[in-house]
């Protein structure tokens, strides 16, 4: 039923996602261990929320297809917070007080999968990676990549950067919201082509990994460009008020400096702070290189 409906192109079928454990394609040449990861916490605020549910899947990605091969070690855990989850908090991740009630996260196994590993992926990196240094400084060290603000979905051909939607875009549905299988979901539509730029989003992130982003702040822009920059992508801090934006390479920063120049400060040399963050920084709370630019 599901192949004659699939003729038509009045419909679109939807399967289960299936976990891969084990990806039958043989490497080309050196391969780059990775870590999928994926958090359940009880709020939003690392400094005072805690881990409720911790998965990782670690794969050899194939550096010249950019495609998992091999076996995907899995790792799923649960753990007491020491505080109430909330019942909105229960709601969306089906995660009950009573099932974590004396539950730790197995800290040797993790320590064990992160050993060897080059780059850890998410689909909020911002979010989860504050969170798992936290709980196990070890992921301070690594090299970090994020799936949601790294790789440009709407450029892409998709409606939405949201995990569960990219993945019934390829077809697929799965209980979302439970680290695990979110996980799988994301290794299964990072394996994916992506239409425009022809390679897999997992190559797009290996290569984003090997190189350092910056965070650009606009120093005194004239109030009237507030429109400008919020429609060019910039985000305000309210705690600097500053308007700042994220760039994933050099290239990118010095395309920035003659916009900034010719259509914020119509022309003028201005001074602007950039923050250069490495890979092991990226996505981190903690401060990259800053230094002042003259454009």
């Amino acid at each position: 039923m599901a192949a004659t409906l699939e003729k038509s192109a009045d419909y679109k079928v939807l399967r289960r996602l299936q976990p891969v454990l084990q990806f039958a394609r043989q490497s080309q040449g050196e391969c780059l261990r990775v870590i999928v990861l994926d958090t359940e916490t009880t709020g939003l605020d690392h400094a005072s929320d805690k881990i409720i549910e911790l998965a990782m899947l670690q794969v050899d990605v194939d550096r010249a297809t950019g495609l998992p091969v091999g076996d995907v070690q899995v790792y799923d855990g649960l753990e007491d917070p020491g505080i109430v989850i909330s019942a909105e908090i229960q709601a969306i991740t089906g995660i009950s007080n009573e099932m974590v009630s004396g539950q730790s996260l197995d800290l040797a196994r993790i320590t064990q999968l992160l050993q060897g590993v080059d780059l850890v992926i998410a689909h909020n990196a911002a979010f989860d990676r504050p969170f798992c240094e936290a709980r196990l400084p070890a992921f301070a060290k690594l090299s970090w990549a994020c799936s949601f603000a790294e790789i440009d979905w709407k450029k892409e051909g998709h409606g939405s950067s949201k995990l569960e939607y990219l993945a019934l875009e390829k077809g697929w549905f799965y209980e979302a919201h439970r680290a695990e299988v979110d996980c799988h979901a994301l290794l299964a539509v990072l394996a994916e082509t992506l239409p425009s730029s022809q390679h897999s989003g997992l190559a797009r992130l290996v290569a984003q990994s090997r190189v350092s982003s910056y965070r650009l702040q606009a120093n005194q822009a004239p109030f009237e460009t507030k429109d400008l920059l919020k429609a060019r992508g910039y985000r305000w801090n309210a705690e600097q008020r500053v308007w700042q934006i994220r760039l994933d390479d050099e290239t990118q920063l010095a395309s920035e400096y003659e916009w900034l120049k010719a259509s914020v400060y119509g022309g003028r040399p201005a001074r602007v702070l950039v923050e250069k963050m490495s890979p092991t920084i990226k996505y981190s709370h903690r401060a990259g290189e800053m230094s002042m630019a003259q454009i």
